[in-house]
Parts: C-alpha cells; structure tokens; sequence
C-alpha cells in the first residue's frame, strides 16, 4: 500500500466522521486525537501485560485489540502529517533510511 494513496484514503474517512459527528477537525484536533489513540494503546497493552482490569474481555481478545489500537495511532499520525504537509515518505527516508548500511 502506498503511503500518499492511503493518505488519501485516511483523509475522506476523516472528513466522512467529521461530518458524522458534527465538529471541527482543527489542526489541534489532529494533535490531541493522535493522542487519544496513543493512551488507548497504551492502557491495551496494559491489560495484554496483566496490568489493567480486562473489562470482561477474553485473551484473544485483548490482543486484537492491542493489535488494532496501532492501526488507529498510525491512522491518526498519517493524518496529522497530511493536515501540516509533511511527505512521511521523504521525512522517512532522509531521517532512518539513509542510514541503511
């Protein structure tokens, strides 16, 4: 999949939930929405650790959550950089690539 197609992709959801819910997606919004994601990761792989209550949840289940909360911070972190411009692309490989031996 390539990052300015999924990009894109990310970007018409976004609006579509925009829309859907009736609020401003401003550019704090994108911040503090990768965020939000980001402690909803967090408290999963507290409960995949045994650290947090399991809320009912079997294992298999708190690892597909686990697994899914990445999707959504990456999501977020895709349209974050979309809304200030930034080509994750070319930012990836002059900042980790270019040291590939």
């Amino acid at each position: 999949m390539d990052l300015a197609e999924l990009s894109g992709r990310l970007e018409k959801l976004s609006v579509r939930y925009e829309e859907v819910l009736g609020f401003e997606r401003d550019p704090d919004w994108f911040l503090l929405k990768l965020q939000e994601e980001v402690g909803e990761l967090t408290q999963a792989y507290l409960q995949l650790t045994g650290r947090a209550r399991e809320k009912g949840l079997g294992a298999e289940e708190i690892r597909a959550g686990f697994h899914q909360e990445f999707a959504d911070v990456f999501c977020q972190l895709i349209l974050f950089a979309r809304q200030h411009d930034v080509d994750l692309e070319r930012e990836i490989e002059r900042k980790w690539l270019v040291h590939e031996a």
